[in-house]
C-alpha cells in the first residue's frame, strides 16, 4: 500500500494558452520537492480558441484531427517547458476529451495532488471560467486542489504558508498538509483562527475567545511536534474568515483550508469559506479533504 501511494503523481491541468504557465511552474517544482512524478492533462471539449480551417468549413473527421494535433503540440510544449525546469521530473502527458473539472476529477481518484490556473475576473464571469472548473473539483477530489492565480503583478512573497483553522476535522487535515508544505520548502507557517462573533452577540466574549486558542492549539501541537524544523506563528483573530484570510494571504507560498470532501452541494454554498478565498486570495489556495489520506 505504501509503494502504491508513493507512485501517486501531481496532476496538473495545462492551459492552451502558452502565456499562461504560472500553475505548470508550480506543479513542476511541487513534483520536484516532493519527488513525485507529473501528469500534464490537456482537455479538449470544444475547437481551440484561435483554430480557422481553411477551405471552409471542414467535415467532422478533418476538425477532430486538426484539433487533436494543436492538442498534441500544446501538450509537447508543456513537457518540454517542464522537462527544462527540472529535468530529474518524470513527466507524462495526456491528452483528454471531457470537460475539464469531469477529466481532471477522474485523474484526482490516484493523484498525490491537483493543480489548476485560474485568473480574477468579474463575479459572473468567473463562474463560467475557472471557477467552473475549481469548484465542483474542490468539492468531490479525494486530494488536495491547489489553485494557482495567474497575477499580473506578483511581489515576490514572504517565506511563510497561512493555514486556517476552526477546530473542526477538516481544519485538522489542512494543518497536517499546510506543515508538509512549509517543511518541504523550509518556511515558517501561521495559523490562524477567525472568530467570527454571532450577529446577537455572546455573553462572555473573553471566554469564547480563550475558547478558540485552546482548539488552536491542540489543533496545532501533534504537526508542531512533528515537524520541529518549522517556525509556527499562531493566533485568533477576530472578523470574518474569508476577508481575514485573504488579507493574511498577501505576499505568501500559499494559504491551505480544509474542505467537507465529497460533500456533495454543500460545499459548493455562496459564502463558504473555500469558495470565497478561491475567489480572492492572493496566492496559490490549497483545500484539503478531510478524507484525505495523510
Amino acid at each position: 500500500m505504501a509503494r502504491a501511494e508513493e507512485r501517486k503523481p501531481i496532476v496538473v491541468g495545462v492551459d492552451p494558452d502558452p502565456g499562461r504557465c504560472t500553475a505548470l511552474a508550480w506543479a513542476a517544482d511541487e513534483a520536484h520537492r516532493r519527488r513525485r512524478p507529473l501528469l500534464l492533462v490537456l482537455t479538449q471539449n470544444l475547437p481551440t480558441p484561435g483554430y480557422r480551417p481553411t477551405g471552409g468549413r471542414p467535415s467532422w473527421e478533418e476538425w477532430n484531427e486538426a484539433l487533436h494535433a494543436k492538442g498534441d503540440r500544446e501538450l509537447k510544449e508543456a513537457v518540454a517547458f517542464v522537462e527544462s525546469r527540472h529535468p530529474q521530473v518524470t513527466v507524462s502527458g495526456l491528452l483528454a476529451e471531457g470537460h475539464p473539472a469531469w477529466v481532471l476529477g477522474e485523474q484526482a481518484q490516484n493523484a498525490k495532488e491537483v493543480v489548476l490556473g485560474s485568473w480574477h475576473l468579474s463575479a459572473v464571469r468567473e463562474l463560467f471560467t475557472s471557477a467552473a472548473v475549481a469548484l465542483p473539483l474542490i468539492t468531490h477530489a479525494p486530494c488536495p486542489v491547489v489553485v494557482v492565480p495567474e497575477l499580473e503583478h506578483s511581489g515576490q512573497p514572504q517565506p511563510h504558508f497561512v493555514v486556517g483553522v476552526d477546530g473542526s476535522p477538516q481544519s485538522a487535515g489542512a494543518v497536517d498538509f499546510a506543515f508538509e508544505e512549509a517543511a518541504l520548502r523550509g518556511a515558517a507557517l501561521r495559523a490562524l483562527y477567525v472568530w467570527h462573533p454571532p450577529r446577537l452577540g455572546v455573553l462572555d466574549e473573553d471566554a469564547a475567545v480563550r475558547e478558540c486558542r485552546r482548539l488552536l492549539s491542540e489543533t496545532v501541537t501533534a504537526c508542531a511536534d512533528a515537524h520541529p524544523e518549522v517556525e509556527l506563528h499562531h493566533e485568533v483573530v477576530r472578523g470574518h474568515p474569508v476577508q481575514v484570510l485573504t488579507e493574511a494571504s498577501e505576499d505568501t507560498f500559499g494559504l491551505v483550508v480544509g474542505t467537507r470532501g465529497h460533500g456533495g452541494f454543500a460545499g459548493m454554498l455562496l459564502g463558504s469559506v473555500s469558495q470565497g478565498v478561491l475567489h480572492h486570495a492572493h496566492c496559490p489556495v490549497i483545500t484539503v479533504p478531510y478524507a484525505h489520506d495523510r
